[in-house]
């Protein structure tokens, strides 16, 4: 009995040591990306306004329209560390408290090209990017598992040679390249080679939008699925060979028990370890989507955005998208180390 105690409250310690960094991390990030694009030279107000004849008083209104008349932070332009905190600026209508406030109300700021909030613009290319990505993640993971298991069962044959030989292509492919060789493969093939659904496709019945979905995937979600498939596939063969080198595994054949069981029963669980890791840190970077593969195929998702932004210089959204993606990373690392502790009990004695 207090052997179980003592297992839950080095489970509770061991879960809220690892909730609490990650919101400390997330506080971090937040300071950090709000300051950053403080610190970037130019006028914000004329980042995303490309005429030069605009006037002094057009600029003004544009300041004061996304607040950037306000002080950064309580007198924090001042150079006498003396007068901090008694110019007269109320703390909480600051730029850095307003920016803060109205996160917690889920609000990013205006974009600076198309007026429409950022938040707004985030969650619809985020559904497309997580359409996009969660279907090239499931593939690329059934198939390098798959793949890593047979190659390490029959290592050190034809058979795990020539597997080893195509992950490393894959992995090593850039993703620009196979993207565009792909687009060129698909265009010759009558295959959609851009956007998400063909014009006028959102009058279709419901079954047939789907369809025309599926069928503008196809290309994007093939060129993700073979990069990552070949990672996926390198660290569950590297990692299956060290597990079944341990001395139990021996113990396990000496019993008689047949390969599939020794696989499946004692295996498969503790060479999905280091996997679980890698697929969690890309399932966090792929949040932002894969840019090259959403800019090559012209899928309108957060890379894209990303993307646009940049050219645009519309530094809202590029805040809110890296607050997003920064998010995601924290949240994505906090899963991998949660499903590391069921997986392996141990690490929470660490």
């Amino acid at each position: 009995m207090r052997v179980k105690e003592e297992r839950k409250v080095k489970r509770f310690r061991y879960l809220a040591g690892k909730i609490g960094w990650a919101a400390f991390t997330v506080l971090f990030v937040l300071v950090l990306n709000f300051f950053l694009f403080r610190v970037l030279p130019g006028d914000p107000a004329r980042a995303g306004v490309h005429d030069p004849r605009l006037k002094k008083e057009a600029i003004e209104a544009l300041r004061a329209r996304y607040g950037l008349d306000k002080p950064v932070i309580n007198c924090f332009e001042t150079l006498n560390p003396i007068e901090v905190g008694s110019c007269g600026v109320n703390p909480l209508e600051t730029q850095f408290f307003i920016y803060v406030g109205n996160l917690f109300k889920g609000e990013f700021g205006i974009s600076y090209h198309t007026n429409r909030p950022v938040a707004e613009i985030l969650v619809e290319r985020l559904w497309n990017t997580i359409l996009l990505i969660g279907a090239g993640q499931i593939l690329s993971i059934i198939i390098g598992v798959l793949f890593g298991l047979f190659a390490a069962w029959k290592a050190r044959t034809s058979i795990d040679y020539a597997a080893l030989i195509t992950s490393l292509l894959a992995w090593s492919l850039p993703t620009f390249w196979l993207g565009i060789i792909l687009l060129f493969w698909g265009s010759n093939n009558g295959l959609p080679i851009g956007g998400k659904a063909l014009p006028g496709a959102s009058t279709y019945p419901l079954l047939q939008q789907w369809g025309d979905i599926a069928i503008h995937m196809f290309l994007p979600t093939l060129t993700y699925t073979i990069v990552y498939m070949g990672e996926y596939m390198l660290i569950m063969r590297s990692s299956l060979l060290d597990v079944l080198s341990e001395d139990y595994i021996l113990t396990a054949k000496a019993k008689g028990l047949s390969t599939f069981q020794i696989l499946k029963d004692h295996a498969l669980k503790n060479a999905m370890l280091p996997l679980v890791t890698v697929i969690a840190i890309n399932l966090g970077f792929t949040v932002a989507g894969a840019i090259q593969i959403e800019t090559v195929f012209s899928w309108p998702g957060l890379g894209g955005a990303i993307y646009e932004a940049v050219l645009r210089r519309d530094f809202p959204v590029l805040q809110g998208a890296f607050l997003l993606i920064a998010v995601s990373v924290i949240l994505a690392n906090l899963l991998a180390d949660l499903a590391y502790s069921y997986l392996d009990p141990r690490v929470q004695t660490v």
